[in-house]
């Protein structure tokens, strides 16, 4: 199997490949050892009787880091390159157990049952709420805020935006029958006399202008006199318009029953009935509106809207001091002493999150599973096997080493009794 260059691994793969090359040279010093000890002892043992001990004790070891060896390296690979049936088991079986693996997680730790204690142990809300109303940290989260809210303002195509505010002033706003609706608010407006208020503020900026522009009346009415009338008729016409003019406002302005103001709310109740029930009143409103918001028009008032708001949102979102800023981490302060302190308000929020969490893992527990046996079916047998080798070879090295002293014991044991049974 190809290994993966030094240089390519992270800085932990390249200390647990290390850690594991020593601790095979040790798992393998040991079998040699054991390998000299029981030549020595088998060439000598004739002539001291007690090396058959010794023998006995290398033999055994020798057998038992030899079977460990075989076994751990044919998790692996397969021993000496031999395709011995049941060896090279982690990458001819990777799916295999990636999908046990899969499986293990759902059954074990994706269960409803667990995830809610799991969050009744923990106190989501206390421990946000701990944590946000520290201002630096509702800052941080403030500024995440920012970040995302930026990044989707400026992906959002302003064209597509720009045809969906189009598209819903003209299906809530334009295309329906204004008529019955502005007669009906127009009724109920003059019903309570609210408009009276604004018939007065009309005579007040009508008798203001009157007072500030008497110039404006000279030869407003004489200038269609006969030229023959002398100049002193021409003015007292003139002073006359002007006069009756302002007497006129006066009287409006001090009298709130003046025939003028009643004509005023005479006219509007009609106008307020002919717009609900007059299909003349109505067309004339929906051809004005027709005018005023024609198809061009409506674009282009979508488009100055989307680009104001977008505008004026992003320059708030990158100005630290702005206000919407300043006002999102006062919120989120705000909120998290509200959940640090407050008992009612954590356990509903505890009992929401709960519920969705147990939700999720109900009905997509396989598909979050699912994951893990999908990453590994995509992984490179050689690679997986690396990873996994690295991950928990060295522990592995260790079943050599107890298979040596385990074995050199057995085999001593085994010759003692032997011995004694049978004798020499």
């Amino acid at each position: 199997m190809a290994r993966t260059p030094l240089t390519l691994l992270s800085p932990a793969d390249q200390r647990r490949r290390r850690s594991l090359a020593r601790m095979k040279a040790v798992a393998l010093g040991a079998l040699v050892f054991m390998a000299v000890v029981f030549v020595f002892a088998f060439v000598f043992q004739q002539d001291v009787p007690w090396l058959a001990y010794v023998r006995a004790a290398a033999e055994g070891g020798m057998v038992g880091a030899l079977a460990d060896w075989f076994a751990v390296t044919a998790l692996f690979r397969h021993p000496l390159g031999i395709p011995i049936p049941h060896t090279a088991i982690i990458p001819h079986r990777k799916d295999e157990i990636g999908r046990t693996l899969g499986e293990f997680v759902e059954t074990n730790f994706l269960s409803a049952e667990i995830v809610r204690d799991k969050l009744d142990s923990i106190g989501v809300s206390s421990r946000l709420g701990s944590w946000l109303a520290h201002e630096q940290n509702a800052e941080r989260v403030a500024s995440e805020g920012v970040t995302l809210a930026s990044a989707v303002l400026r992906a959002v195509s302003d064209d597509d935006v720009r045809d969906l505010i189009a598209d819903l002033a003209r299906s809530h706003l334009i295309d329906p029958e204004w008529g019955p609706g502005a007669g009906a608010w127009l009724g109920r407006i003059v019903e309570a006399g609210a408009h009276r208020d604004a018939v007065g503020l009309a005579a007040d900026s009508v008798g203001a202008w009157l007072d500030g522009n008497r110039a404006a009346f000279t030869g407003l009415i004489s200038g269609r006199l006969p030229s023959w009338l002398p100049s002193l008729a021409h003015r007292l016409v003139d002073d006359t318009v002007y006069k009756e003019a302002v007497t006129f406002v006066a009287a409006v302005r001090a009298d709130p029953e003046h025939p003028a103001r009643l004509a005023i709310d005479a006219y509007l109740t009609r106008l307020a009935d002919n717009l609900q029930h007059d299909a003349d009143t109505v067309a004339r409103l929906e051809a004005a509106k027709s005018n005023v918001f024609d198809s061009p028009r409506v674009r282009e008032l979508a488009a100055q809207l989307w680009d104001t708001a977008k505008n004026g949102l992003l320059t708030s979102l990158a100005d630290p001091a702005s206000g919407l800023r300043l006002r999102t981490r006062a919120a989120l302060a705000e909120i998290g002493g509200r959940l640090a302190t407050e008992p009612a308000l954590q356990h509903r929020v505890d009992t929401w999150v709960t519920g969705v969490a147990t939700f999720a893992v109900d009905r997509y527990r396989h598909d979050i599973a699912s994951i893990i046996t999908d990453t590994i079916e995509r992984w490179d047998p050689a690679e997986t096997t690396e990873k996994i080798e690295l991950m928990v070879g060295r522990d592995l090295q260790y079943i050599r080493l107890n298979g040596t002293v385990v074995g050199a014991l057995a085999g001593l044991a085994i010759f003692t009794i032997a011995h004694a049974v049978f004798g020499a």
